[in-house]
């Protein structure tokens, strides 16, 4: 029996994700009051000393609503208007809430991008940073007015996002707030001997069996993309609580300890923090190995071009790429060559590298500190294109 109350009472950084279903109505206006509750709630955490980030969702909801849309279009440029449209509202909302208690907030708007370059990635940190040093509460959403294809796609109604966020400023806990109880071992609207699960150790193939699908039309995460979210807190030495909105202040109860909704625990096989960019970034392309340059990776050396066997993709020097073998993903890795040239050399030894380039950038394709191990369970879907 975990005892959440020794367990998360040292808790510093603190992501708080707010889904659609939780924060607009049935009518798709927004929930003035469970708002109000969660900027109240921030106010007490930061009166403990504690750093808080809020990721919300809703602005795609409040946008269809705004334009009379009364199903959720499947058209992207639709779903970009209501989200241009409704994200002001939202966060005229969020700012309203919040000055009640005096606290000051920041709009933040992601893509996958934002992760997936080092640099910018980096920028985001201590941005991120600065504002909390000031006391200015971080509100997040994925900028989806302008993204392409990562609507819905790439992060799932922002759960993945919010998991992103918490791995990336290396958070102590995500709380997502829905309007389910936690993860059950069945669907529960058809099942009524369905039972929460209180603490998932471990997230196993048997434990993925129980994600399903959206919930609503508002709203696209079901708990297949909060159990994803919950492999990248895994890996990120980050617990993960899924609690439903309604219960009456939620937030502080979690922290106190009390044993409300599902627990996800932190893995105890925690990467640094660069190792975890590389495993969670988007990947340009792919490289194919042999067994051996497989076994050789998994023992922590650098992989040679003689180990390459297949080049998928487009992708400059210094892109990051996905390792395969076998037709299995087991690994990312930041990649020395382009594409072009490295489709030239696979297979070769290095020596005949500058024979047939006419130069050599390094003997190894990907140097061993610029690659990320995973294994295939505890690897998050759809984090490369």
């Amino acid at each position: 029996m975990i005892d959440r109350k020794q367990l998360l009472a040292n808790i510093d950084k603190v992501v708080i994700k707010i889904g659609t279903s939780s924060i607009t109505r049935d009518d798709c206006s927004l929930n003035g009051i469970l708002m109000d509750d969660i900027a109240s709630h921030v106010l007490e955490l930061h009166n403990q000393g504690k750093h808080v980030i809020i990721v919300s969702s809703g602005a795609i909801g409040v946008g269809l609503d705004l334009l009379e849309i009364n199903c959720r279009p499947r058209e992207i440029p639709l779903r970009q208007a209501a989200a241009a449209v409704g994200q002001s509202v939202l966060m005229q909302e969020w700012r309203k809430a919040f000055g009640k208690y005096g606290l000051n907030v920041a709009q933040i708007l992601l893509t996958y991008q934002s992760f997936s370059n080092r640099l910018t990635y980096l920028n985001l940190r201590n941005s991120i940073s600065t504002l909390l040093d000031y006391g200015v509460i971080p509100i997040i959403n994925e900028n989806d007015s302008t993204c392409v294809n990562e609507i819905e796609a790439t992060f799932g109604d922002n759960d993945k996002l919010s998991a992103m966020v918490a791995s990336k400023i290396e958070a102590d806990l995500l709380i997502i707030l829905s309007d389910i109880d936690g993860l059950y071992d069945k669907n529960p609207k058809r099942n009524p001997d369905a039972k929460l699960l209180k603490t998932v150790r471990e997230i196993t193939p048997k434990i993925e069996s129980y994600g399903g699908s959206p919930t609503s039309m508002k709203g696209v995460g079901g708990m297949r993309s909060k159990i994803e979210a919950a492999k990248i807190c895994s890996i990120s030495g980050c617990h993960m609580v899924i609690a439903n909105s309604s219960i009456h202040d939620a937030v502080p109860r979690i922290l106190a300890g009390e044993n409300i909704g599902t627990l996800f625990l932190a893995g105890e096989n925690v990467n640094k923090n660069r190792v975890r960019w590389i495993i969670l970034a988007w990947a340009a392309g792919k490289v194919t190995v042999d067994a051996g340059a497989k076994d050789a990776i998994t023992k922590r050396m650098s992989l040679l071009p003689s180990g390459v066997i297949g080049v998928t993709g487009t992708f400059d020097r210094g892109d990051i790429v996905e390792l395969e073998c076998e037709g299995k993903i087991f690994a990312k890795g930041i990649t020395d060559y382009t594409s072009e040239e490295l489709d030239k050399i696979k297979g070769k030894h290095t020596d005949r590298i500058a024979d047939i380039l006419g130069y050599k950038n390094y003997d190894q394709v990907i140097k061993k500190d610029n690659i990320g191990l995973f294994s295939q369970e505890m690897i998050p879907k759809n984090i490369s294109k």
